[in-house]
C-alpha cells in the first residue's frame, strides 16, 4: 500500500526522481499514466493488470471504450535509473503541468503525481468532513 506524501522537482529533461519509499514497492518496471483530476496515476505491475482487467470487463459501449483509451494510449512502462529517477514523456507532463515543483501522493495501490499548483488547489480538504459524513452510507465510518 501506498501512502504519503513527497515533493520533489522535474529537470528541464522531464526527469523527477522517485521518492525510496515508493521505489521499493514499484518493483523493477511500473506503469505511468494520465489521471483523474489533473495528475498521473503510477500503477506497480500488479495493480496495473489487476486494473487492466477491470477495463477489460466494461461493457463495449461508447463511455467504455473512452476510458480504456484514456487510460491505454497514455501508459508507458518506466524504470528507475541508476540515480532514482523516471522520463515522463511530454504528453504526461503537459496532462498534469508539470513544470518545476511535483507531489508524489500514495493512494493505496497506486501513486498519483501533481504539479504542486494543482495538489495545492484541488486538494485543501476544507470540506473532508462532509464528504465523511457522506461515506457511511456506503458502509464507511470514522
Amino acid at each position: 500500500m501506498f501512502m504519503g506524501e513527497y515533493n520533489h522537482s522535474i529537470d528541464a529533461k522531464g526527469r523527477i526522481i522517485v521518492p525510496a519509499k515508493f521505489r521499493e514497492e514499484l518493483g523493477e518496471e511500473f506503469v505511468v499514466t494520465l489521471g483523474l483530476d489533473g495528475c498521473l496515476f503510477v500503477y506497480p505491475d500488479t495493480e496495473w493488470q489487476s486494473f487492466v482487467d477491470k477495463l477489460k470487463s466494461l461493457p463495449g459501449n461508447r463511455e467504455a471504450r473512452q476510458l480504456q483509451r484514456y487510460f491505454l494510449a497514455g501508459a508507458i512502462t518506466c524504470e528507475v535509473d541508476k540515480q532514482g529517477r523516471i522520463l515522463i514523456p511530454s504528453k504526461l507532463r503537459e496532462h498534469a503541468q508539470l513544470e518545476k515543483e511535483v507531489v508524489f501522493v500514495g493512494v493505496l495501490g497506486k501513486i498519483e503525481i501533481w504539479s504542486k499548483e494543482r495538489w495545492e488547489a484541488n486538494n485543501d480538504f476544507g470540506d473532508v468532513e462532509a464528504i465523511a459524513e457522506n461515506m457511511s452510507d456506503l458502509g464507511i465510518s470514522f
